[in-house]
């Protein structure tokens, strides 16, 4: 917990925590106005990579118009610049993948799939970060998967409606971000977070740059496409900040369930934006996702309070 964060809620635990669901929860209907733009964008027909650069390049100017330069130079000083660049080269595959899931599918619905990437990061963590949880953490994990990995096949249905293509485009969106994940949490050991988000706009908008003269938009845009290409920038950044901010007002542990608000963000402005709503089946898979996805994040803390709180009652009273 930052020193600034403790000051600016008044060392009241209850306040900062209230705080973090508070700042998770607005950078998460930011970030789903992000797909929304994204998802209209290339329905119409502009290309991915195009909508990419001008979404990291705006990520770029508008972190740096929030800092200022001063702040952005003594910001700007990664510890492991060949992590974060890697980190950067991921971001923008998860982003350029996800962008192409939501052409095809809706945004409810792509997500879900999305959020299948905490079930990878419990598959991949033992042998990628070396976490060795203990027994009875490690069963909750496990089932967490399980159920997060029958909601998915509730969701998608195989035969059903929804696009094979955009299936495994979202199953690879999900491993990608939960990549990311892995890397991210190995990086927030050396730098700080705003560090993280600033090279995460540098590489993205680098690389989209490198490779969107191959990819350049067909006609120019219309006034409305450019101003929604412009405001994919300002969510993007603003989005990732708030949620990076709440991380610095709770602890990952407590904030990690509420990730999953982001589903009924997305599918209130799926609803608003294309008309678009789950029907019974498909939202009963995402809760089941939900559910699996709060029983990884939730389940080991919860396991430690109880052993506490039994340890507790078990010793001798004096």
């Amino acid at each position: 917990m930052t020193q600034a964060a403790s000051l600016a809620t008044g060392d009241d635990p209850r306040r900062r925590l209230l705080t973090g669901i508070a700042l998770l929860v607005l950078g998460q209907w930011i970030l789903s106005l992000l797909d929304a733009t994204g998802k209209t964008l290339t329905q119409q027909g502009l290309p991915v990579a195009a909508v990419a650069w001008v979404r990291y390049l705006g990520h770029v100017v508008a972190i740096f118009l929030l800092l200022g330069p001063a702040r952005w130079r003594l910001q700007y000083r990664p510890s492991r610049p060949r992590l974060q660049w890697l980190r950067g080269v991921l971001m923008l595959a998860s982003t350029l993948v996800f962008f192409s899931v939501l052409r095809l599918m809706p945004l409810a619905q792509a997500t879900a799939l999305n959020f299948c990437a905490p079930l990878f990061v419990v598959a991949l963590s033992p042998w990628l970060l070396g976490e060795r949880p203990g027994a009875h953490a490690r069963w909750t994990r496990w089932i967490g998967v399980g159920i997060g990995f029958a909601g998915m096949l509730v969701v998608v249905r195989p035969g059903g409606e929804l696009s094979a293509l955009g299936v495994g485009l979202g199953l690879l969106s999900a491993m990608l971000f939960a990549l990311l994940q892995m890397l991210t949490r190995h990086i927030a050991a050396h730098d700080a977070p705003m560090t993280t988000l600033i090279q995460s706009g540098v590489t993205g908008a680098v690389l989209t740059t490198l490779i969107v003269p191959f990819f350049w938009f067909e006609a120019v845009p219309t006034p409305a496409q450019a101003a929604l290409l412009l405001s994919a920038g300002i969510t993007g950044s603003l989005g990732h900040y708030f949620v990076i901010r709440a991380f610095q007002y709770a602890d990952a542990s407590f904030l990690s369930p509420f990730l999953y608000l982001q589903i009924f963000s997305a599918t209130v402005v799926g609803y608003f934006a294309f008309g678009q709503l789950p029907d019974w089946t498909t939202a009963l898979g995402i809760a089941v996702i939900c559910a699996g996805g709060v029983c990884v994040a939730g389940g080991e803390p919860l396991l430690r309070r109880v052993a506490g709180r039994l340890a507790a009652r078990a010793r001798p009273r004096t």
